[in-house]
């Protein structure tokens, strides 16, 4: 019932120019969207705020693309992914900082910061394919096969990122403290 209710709101903007329905759309994947972009970016709030507003504004520039091939939410997770690449290489270009750096300023006010962020930087531990793979599959529940279009991987390159990232994330995490009982 969801996907009908996506694909009325997307005929809505497309065929209508109708804000509204795009504004259901926003303020359904909006928190995904973000929860997906915090742990991408090692969780810098601004940053993946940022992220969060260009993918919304390129989907709804867009949004006449979207074919139904696949749910609103696998397309918007696309454009997602795209726009966290462009600013990754947009970033290396401009001999930014290490992607991979995590930047806690931005969390101090977080109640269990300490624990977000060792959770954090074990992501950050991760390749970018690894990552992403592991945010979409445990964090935003996404299927590996929604995942492959996502990312435009073949299934068994993800679960082979699948695999090898929850094994890097349980070395780091256990090398930090996290072992049984001590959760």
């Amino acid at each position: 019932m969801s996907q009908l209710n996506d694909i009325s709101l997307v005929t809505q903007v497309v065929v209508l120019k109708s804000t509204k329905a795009f504004d259901q759309l926003v303020r359904k994947y909006q928190s995904p969207i973000r929860r997906f972009f915090m742990n991408l970016t090692g969780g810098d709030k601004e940053l993946s705020d940022d992220l969060a507003q260009d993918t919304f504004i390129k989907a709804y520039t867009r949004i006449a693309s979207f074919q139904n091939l696949s749910s609103f939410s696998t397309w918007l997770y696309r454009v997602a992914y795209n726009v966290f690449y462009d600013y990754v290489r947009a970033r290396k270009e401009t001999g930014g900082l290490e992607v991979g750096e995590v930047d806690a300023r931005h969390n101090t006010e977080q109640a269990d910061l300490g624990r977000q962020m060792d959770v954090y930087r074990s992501l950050q531990t991760l390749k970018e394919a690894e990552r992403t793979c592991i945010t979409l599959f445990y964090m935003e529940d996404v299927s590996i096969d929604k995942i492959a279009i996502i990312t435009g991987m073949p299934a068994g390159t993800v679960k082979s990122h699948l695999s090898r990232g929850k094994e890097k994330l349980a070395t780091y995490l256990k090398q930090n403290g996290y072992g049984k009982g001590n959760v």
